[in-house]
């Protein structure tokens, strides 16, 4: 036979109490138990109490060592077997010291001689119950220690991972490559199925998608397309983030490709430049917590954004001051060359000249007169002061490199240069 008592008010712990003698389990459950309030439940045999135990396990069990069918040795036996951590206290004959023994060894915490004495019982069950509530008490501190931890830990991982994501995207300069590992990182530190990172255009609200993971494979969705899935326009005009889900994403082109989402602006000081969003198809919800992981990724997106339109204006114009180097290089080679050829236009007379002149001074073409003489190196000097200028004027010209070589200046009276 076996029969379940709920008893009035008070502890929460469940007792199971098993013998075959009816007026034990009166003394146990009517004159001890009932009056403190405690869920007891009995059993007249083994096979009944152990059904009863593995169905809802009790924190003590009172059970006689001699059960008709299975004795209580086995019922110990067999909820220890399953790793059952129930307080055991054995009966049995008084003065049995081999059966106390052998209860102690199947991991009893007590034996009560029969006939039992109800102040030993008070006794025994107290202590019993002070061990469960003690256990109790153990493991759920363990379990708010280990929840503790586990909370400790997931914010180790996640400033580690923010630690990492700011170095990763800080380094990276391309910027397709750069909205990918955003989206990556966004998407990791919220445990998010899907993800879109759009940017305002420069000078327009209009805005544009630059990166997408995850996404349903639809004609509408194209990376550096236009982009509007409703949620995204909300946080250009508010500048905060949102969590949505249910009714209220539904009604947006945003809930047509997930069920639940979070989404944070990217703000350069106080002007939003873009979005990211992630959500999950599966509808399972974010938290305010996810909202502020998503939000230092965003942080990290802001800088990084920022850093990649910096150096691809720096790389603009190094490309511009490239394409003027090689400007004012070719037009320098130019220029040398039109100054050479100029240059030998004006050597070929001078030189014709002083071959014609250079004759009569050395009297090969007859006597002169000591005038003539004097006029004659008068324009010898001057040709050479001519063919002097000339070699400066070859020797100023601009060369290969955009910076023109130093000349050396002409002297006050025109005549030739001398060494400086």
């Amino acid at each position: 036979m076996l029969y379940f008592r709920q008893m009035a008010v008070k502890p929460n712990e469940k007792i199971l109490v098993a013998d075959d003698n009816p007026d034990v389990l009166d003394l146990i459950v009517q004159q001890v138990l009932a009056p403190q309030g405690y869920q007891v439940a009995t059993a007249h045999d083994g096979a009944a109490a152990l059904q009863l135990a593995l169905q809802s396990p009790p924190d003590i069990l009172v059970t006689s060592l001699e059960l008709p069918g299975l004795s209580g040795r086995d019922l110990m036996l067999a909820l220890r077997s399953q790793g059952y951590e129930t307080t055991l206290i054995a009966t049995g004959p008084r003065g049995a010291d081999s059966q106390a023994l052998q209860a102690f060894r199947l991991g009893a915490k007590d034996y009560l001689g029969k006939p039992l004495r109800e102040a030993e019982l008070v006794a025994s069950i107290d202590r019993a119950l002070a061990e469960v509530r003690l256990r109790r008490e153990r493991e759920q501190l363990s379990g708010k220690l280990a929840a503790a931890n586990q909370q400790l830990e997931k914010r180790v991982r996640e400033l580690t991972t923010l630690a990492g994501i700011g170095k990763a995207v800080t380094a990276v300069t391309n910027l397709t490559h750069l909205f990918g590992r955003l989206l990556d990182a966004g998407l990791y530190v919220t445990e998010a199925e899907v993800g879109w990172l759009v940017l305002a255009e420069e000078n327009s609200n209009k805005l544009v998608l630059r990166a997408a993971k995850n996404m349903p494979n639809l004609s509408a969705i194209r990376v550096n397309q236009p982009w509007d899935d409703g949620v995204s326009s909300l946080l250009m005009m508010s500048g905060e983030g949102l969590l949505l889900s249910g009714p209220a994403l539904a009604k947006l082109r945003a809930g047509q490709v997930v069920k639940a989402a979070v989404a944070v602006p990217l703000k350069a000081k106080e002007k939003v430049i873009g979005v990211i969003v992630v959500g999950n198809r599966s509808g399972k919800p974010f938290g305010e917590r996810d909202q502020a992981m998503l939000s230092a990724v965003a942080d990290y997106a802001v800088i990084a954004i920022i850093n990649g339109w910096l150096f691809q204006a720096m790389e603009a114009r190094v490309a511009n001051l490239q394409r003027a180097y090689e400007d004012q290089v070719n037009a320098n080679v130019k220029k040398s060359a039109e100054v050479d050829r100029t240059a030998q236009q004006l050597k070929g007379p001078l030189q014709h000249m002083r071959a014609t002149l250079e004759p009569l001074v050395h009297g090969q073409m007859g006597a002169i007169s000591a005038r003539q003489a004097e006029a004659v190196h008068a324009v010898l000097d001057r040709l050479s002061a001519l063919d002097a200028q000339i070699d400066a004027l070859r020797a100023a010209a601009p060369a290969a490199g955009p910076a023109a070589a130093p000349t050396r200046p002409l002297p006050p009276n025109g005549g030739p240069a001398g060494r400086p």
